[in-house]
This record gives C-alpha cells, sequence and structure tokens, in this order.
C-alpha cells in the first residue's frame, strides 16, 4: 500500500478488514511518500488510509464501496 500526502503529514496509517481495522503503520518513503506491505490472501478488502487522525479513501485508487458511516472504502484486490 502507498500514499502519497499531499500535505507534510505527521503520522500516515493503514486500517481494512484485513486488519480487522486496527490501524498499521505506514513508513515515510525518500520521496516522501508513505508504504507499508500487508501479506494478503487471494481475495478483494477494503481499507482506508489513516493522515493524522483523519480517516481517508485512496486517492490514487478509485474502486469503493459504501461503508457505514455514509462514506467510501477503498478496495483492492488481491490474485
Amino acid at each position: 500500500f502507498n500514499l502519497k500526502p499531499t500535505s507534510k503529514p505527521k503520522q500516515v496509517m493503514l486500517a481494512g478488514d484485513f486488519s480487522m481495522w486496527e490501524p498499521v503503520a505506514m513508513r515515510k518513503q525518500k520521496d516522501g511518500s508513505y508504504a507499508c506491505s500487508v501479506s494478503l490472501d487471494t481475495g478483494s478488502y477494503q481499507y482506508k488510509f489513516i493522515v493524522d487522525g483523519e480517516w481517508i479513501s485512496d486517492p490514487d485508487h478509485p474502486q469503493r464501496v459504501a461503508d457505514p458511516f455514509g462514506g467510501h472504502n477503498s478496495l483492492a484486490s488481491c490474485n
């Protein structure tokens, strides 16, 4: 998973149904993006990034599904 924030956040995390929605820390990369790897079985997974406490959908990934709070979760598929 990779996120290129438009600002300079203090903290970026990833949460999804694969982590029971518990946040996973992402590491800042040399280019200013944040990344982390998660081992996933074949299937589809819902997720969001948490940027300085704000939950956001992946701006670079258009596949989304409705969440129970009136917003959207990003959807990733693993082969």
